[in-house]
């Protein structure tokens, strides 16, 4: 087949799938930002984020319940914040999708913003190399540099530009769209097996495990994170988060797990409640490591307690790895039918 041929017809479809990308991400920006401007009409234009807080949690309930997720009160006050930032409805840009606006919308000063909102579009950033070169005060950064073209050209060797798929990885976009992700979408098979093998060994453990979520996604300016398991256990009165890593585990998966157990603490503990328990499970094809992460202020009569009721490190080791070898059996016997 020859080559230029082929060229263009991946040309063609390239750029359908870039105009999909940009017309549900639109539609979406141009629905929130209405939103946003009939909530301060509602509240009589007062500009003060805690004014008419009844109105934002009477509108989330509502919506929630015709719309589905995307409309908690936190999700409404960043639609309002958009209209207060951006009153201009005309300017907004096709280009760039609701993430980019909500990274935007971190910006304090005004210049630097519609800086970055310019230089989205003309270089067509990702949402990830928007906010990497906001971080790292691209803007400021390039003012001071005499080599302009080398510092603006960097962000291409540090995060990968977007690609139109990213639209069906985007939550905000599933939530607009009424989709609901599968369970296992973001990750991978042989992950998702895991994880189904461990909820039910710890369901059926018996020790007081009562199942709460799986894939359980929590935000944090923008950005997505997903719990693998979450239980909750009636004996210790607490939250039981599972995380599991295929390969090597790091530092940065501790401290994500600790991340989730704040979150939890602080947000979902309900009165009576002891702090939250993350486990961190590592699955290696030459080694399987357990960690207990606890938040800092818990007791050692709780940290004793625990104990008793979870399960130990042998038996989570010893099922995770049992399940790994059905697993590569499973994969042998695929490639030996091929």
């Amino acid at each position: 087949m020859n080559k230029s041929f082929y060229n263009e017809i991946k040309n063609i479809l390239t750029i359908a799938r870039n105009k999909v990308y940009q017309s549900a991400n639109f539609a979406m920006v141009e629905a929130y930002w209405n939103i946003g401007k009939s909530i301060i009409e509602e509240q009589g234009g007062n500009e003060k984020a805690e004014y008419g807080t009844g109105l934002l949690n009477e509108l989330s309930k509502q919506m929630t319940q015709d719309f589905g997720k995307g409309f908690t009160v936190a999700n409404l006050k960043n639609m309002r914040q958009f209209y207060l930032i951006f009153p201009k409805g005309y300017a907004l840009r096709s280009e760039l999708s609701w993430t980019h606006y909500r990274l935007l919308m971190r910006v304090e000063s005004e210049n630097a913003r519609e800086f970055y909102m310019q230089e989205s579009v003309k270089s067509q950033w990702s949402t990830r190399q928007l906010e990497r070169q906001i971080n790292s005060f691209f803007y400021e950064r390039l003012l001071s540099s005499k080599n302009k073209e080398k510092v603006a050209a960097e962000i291409q060797t540090l995060e990968p530009e977007k690609t139109p798929e990213d639209i069906i990885r985007d939550p905000y976009v599933l939530e607009f769209l009424g989709l609901n992700p599968s369970d296992d979408f973001f990750e991978s098979d042989l992950e998702q097996a895991l994880i189904t093998h461990l909820q039910k060994f710890l369901l059926e453990l018996g020790r007081g495990f009562s199942f709460v979520a799986r894939q359980k996604r929590i935000t944090f300016d923008g950005r997505h994170f997903r719990i693998d398991l979450v239980f909750y256990n009636y004996i210790l009165k607490c939250f039981v988060l599972i995380d599991l890593k295929i390969g090597d585990l790091t530092h940065q998966d501790l401290g994500q797990m600790q991340m989730y157990t704040h979150y939890y603490e602080r947000e979902l503990m309900n009165e009576g409640d002891n702090p939250p328990i993350g486990i961190v499970l590592c699955a290696d094809k030459s080694e399987s490591v357990v960690k207990y992460t606890l938040p800092e202020n818990e007791t050692q009569v709780f940290a004793s307690k625990y104990k008793l009721y979870l399960p130990t490190e042998e038996e989570l080791l010893r099922e995770l790895k049992k399940e790994y070898q059905a697993l590569e059996v499973v994969e042998r016997g695929g490639k030996e039918q091929k």
